[in-house]
């Protein structure tokens, strides 16, 4: 399939990618390239991911995974970008498009409890009910950008855990969905774990973080510059 092949590189490129822009310098330049390098290799390989598990007869759960990727990136760098408050349409966009995920997510999630099995299109409820949650509040988040916009560290807050999410659905599918392709050697459980949980971790860091500080505006866009900050975002 030609699609594999890009929805692979793309995959390895965005992990290695995220996590360089994970531990450097935020706003600096390296920052900002290894950012902007992760949110191309994250839409490539969660579009061509999707397509792929469409090809699929029973291939709708994890084209979710997919969609969900695309949304968080995509939103999550548009985050980054606002410079200005009030109505835009791409805020609608995102929030249209949060609703029919979260609508299919737990569609998807009561079709699993309903049947024999206990699963829906390969996956079991509990799955579909924690992404469709993380959906779901993704688009509360929506709503109230469009409702009332946003700046200062929030907006940079909504940056920050979309985008480190979305890595975590990288690093899991590789990590844990596709361990099987790592030498067996290397193919320890526990180990395979702290890249996932490691992205948690920074995600959850740096929204504490944000929510008990004040943030340089350099990477608020709200008071005067100041220097940028070391850690995850």
């Amino acid at each position: 399939m030609t699609l594999l092949p890009v929805h692979v590189i793309g995959g390895l490129v965005a992990i290695v990618a995220g996590f360089v822009a994970l531990a450097a310098l935020k706003g600096g330049r390296r920052h900002r390239r290894s950012g902007m390098a992760f949110v191309y290799a994250m839409l490539t390989m969660s579009a061509t991911g999707a397509a792929i598990a469409l090809l699929k007869s029973n291939g709708w759960g994890t084209a979710m995974g997919g969609f969900l990727a695309f949304y968080l990136v995509t939103t999550g760098l548009l985050a980054s970008r606002r410079s200005v408050p009030g109505f835009q349409w791409t805020d609608l966009a995102a929030l249209l498009m949060a609703v029919t995920l979260g609508v299919t997510y737990y569609t998807f999630g009561f079709q699993a409890v309903a049947s024999p099995s206990g699963k829906a299109y390969g996956y079991p409820s509990p799955l579909y009910f924690v992404f469709g949650t993380v959906t779901w509040l993704a688009a509360f988040g929506d709503a109230r950008v469009l409702a009332r916009g946003i700046q200062g560290s929030r907006r940079l807050a909504r940056h920050v855990w979309r985008m480190c999410f979305a890595m975590f659905i990288a690093t899991a599918s590789f990590f844990l969905g596709q361990a099987k392709v790592i030498p067996e050697p290397l193919r320890i459980m526990p180990l395979l774990w702290i890249p996932v949980l490691v992205v948690l971790g920074m995600m959850l860091y740096w929204l504490v973080r944000l929510r008990l500080k004040r943030v340089p505006s350099v990477l608020t866009g709200t008071s005067r510059e100041l220097a940028p900050l070391r850690g995850a975002a």
